[in-house]
């Protein structure tokens, strides 16, 4: 594999200053939660390297065509946002001194990838998941020397796969997701690359995390996907 271009180097340097600087999820009134004191620490892995064997199929891409993120599908059998596509990730745990090292612990558990080639770039302001009252922190990080990753644990993942960014921010693959939460009807991002569908807390933190960084593109906000 040949090294990193120098879009993809200025991207690392571009996910490291909006970690100093943070964002605003702007999430919908929805996903407040009641009582925040409640609330369980979770954290995930945001991912981010060099895709050396399938770059992405957009003919003009705002981001280089090798920059990728990892992702997961979850099992269909788990309580919690089952069968979608989400980032690495879990509960922090006693052991873990904070959210980088529980979400880089959980990565390690479900994806099998080595954490030694792993940079963390830092952390992004949390955001409430309602639907299973958590609290959960966004960690950033820079895949340094790329491993082999797949499920571990099948009862909770089914598939890893790494997408390119590039896709993602094609506009023909941007749309919205509508459900209905405490009566009312609430409009939130997806992703729709080769079939996958990406969409929820993980979709949202793509989305503001690719506005805040500058690499979104306008699209068609009123295209409605059906949530699977």
């Amino acid at each position: 594999m040949t090294g990193p271009t120098p879009e993809v180097r200025g991207a690392r340097a571009e996910l490291l200053d909006l970690c100093a600087r943070g964002l605003d999820w702007r999430v919908d009134p929805a996903r407040v939660l009641e009582d925040p004191s409640t609330a369980r620490p979770a954290a995930v892995l945001v991912l981010f390297g060099v895709l050396d064997a399938t770059p992405s199929r957009t003919d003009d891409p705002v981001v280089a065509r090798d920059l990728d993120v990892l992702l997961q599908r979850r099992s269909r059998t788990l309580g919690h946002h089952a069968g979608q596509i989400a980032f690495p990730g879990g509960r922090l745990e006693p052991v873990d001194a904070g959210p980088r090292e529980a979400a880089l612990r959980e990565a390690v558990e479900e994806v099998g990838l080595e954490a030694s080639g792993v940079e963390v770039l830092g952390t992004l302001p949390s955001m409430p998941v309602p639907v299973s009252n958590h609290l959960v922190t966004p960690v950033p990080a820079w895949w340094t020397r790329p491993s082999q990753v797949a499920a571990v644990d099948h009862a909770e993942t089914v598939d890893v796969f790494r997408i390119p960014v590039a896709d993602l921010l094609e506009p023909a693959n941007r749309a919205s997701v509508e459900h209905t939460r405490w009566g009312r009807t609430v409009r939130t991002p997806a992703f729709t690359v080769g079939g996958v569908l990406v969409w929820g807390f993980t979709g949202i933190v793509l989305a503001r995390m690719f506005d805040a960084l500058g690499w979104a593109v306008p699209y068609d906000v009123h295209r409605v996907v059906q949530a699977r």
